[in-house]
């Protein structure tokens, strides 16, 4: 199925890239949020970028301004209702992403893909809240998703080959590397990344290592492109912790579990970039 129109629930740092890389594709899309001010925060987050990109001369000005007029934003879900693919960006709690989508499925077309950005969560019991379980996929982005081409195209044992094959084509539309993969614990990435950075913290403490000193280790010892406390960073260390919560939870693996100086960066606020400190200081 060709997806002309795509809605985006959840214009925060996730769902406003999202978008963003949807219009930038030529892709009609509609941003919805629960508030109007929340609604104009995200266009003006997606025109903040795009002004970027013209800046450093990767956007031509017109490409930019036709962008733009391809974006819509909303604070009522009805107006998804001619959309042929809606991606949810909401807050990673299962309770609510599941109302949203037991919402969504009374809205939308019969042939519409219903596809949740989830990091950690299962597809499957999202998918479960619908009338219309074959028509639910996974489609993970990564942050920052104007910049990382991966996505994770996830199957939960529901969904049917023409919904998992429409919403692997739409990445491809719109320019990104997708990979398909079954609805497992954490996927791909973070099932392979989220115990590597917590044995990467718990280095930290036990080898007696700076954070900037473990980072240069991986850097110029392995050739990673960033190290893990930047990395973690900009994740987020409470992103980072949830997954590892969930993780530890689906398969009760003590690998899995976050490392105690995670949780007492979370706790007391030091979040990475997104609250200026985390394992290291950010001005801005």
């Amino acid at each position: 199925m060709e997806v002309r129109k795509v809605g985006v629930v959840g214009l925060g740092t996730m769902g406003a890239g999202i978008a963003q890389v949807c219009v930038q594709a030529g892709v009609e899309t509609v941003g919805r949020e629960v508030s109007g001010e929340l609604a104009q925060a995200g266009r003006a987050r997606i025109e903040h970028f795009l002004g970027r990109a013209v800046e450093k001369g990767r956007l031509a000005p017109d490409d930019k301004d036709a962008a733009l007029a391809r974006l819509t934003t909303t604070t009522e879900l009805a107006d998804l209702a001619d959309c042929d693919l809606v991606v949810e960006a909401i807050v990673e709690e299962l309770d609510a992403k599941r109302e949203l989508f037991r919402m969504l499925d009374g809205l939308v077309q019969p042939h519409a893909v219903l596809a949740t950005n989830t990091s950690a969560l299962s597809v499957g019991e999202i998918a479960s809240a619908t009338g219309r379980p074959e028509r639910v996929v996974g489609l993970h982005f990564f942050n920052p998703a104007p910049v990382l081409p991966l996505v994770e195209v996830v199957r939960a044992e529901t969904s049917s080959d023409e919904a998992v094959e429409t919403a692997f084509a739409f990445a491809e539309q719109i320019g990104k590397r997708p990979i398909r993969c079954r609805d497992t614990p954490g996927f791909v990435v973070n099932r392979i990344l989220i115990p590597l950075l917590n044995d990467c913290v718990r280095v930290l403490d036990e080898a007696g290592v700076a954070p900037e000193d473990l980072d240069t280790a991986m850097t110029a010892g392995l050739n990673w492109p960033i190290g893990p406390c930047a990395l973690i960073d900009l994740i987020g260390v409470d992103v980072n912790v949830h997954a590892a919560d969930a993780l530890h939870a689906a398969l009760g693996e003590e690998r899995m579990a976050p490392p105690p100086r995670l949780v007492e960066m979370r706790d007391t606020g030091r979040l990475g970039r997104k609250s200026g400190a985390g394992f290291f200081r950010y001005d801005g």
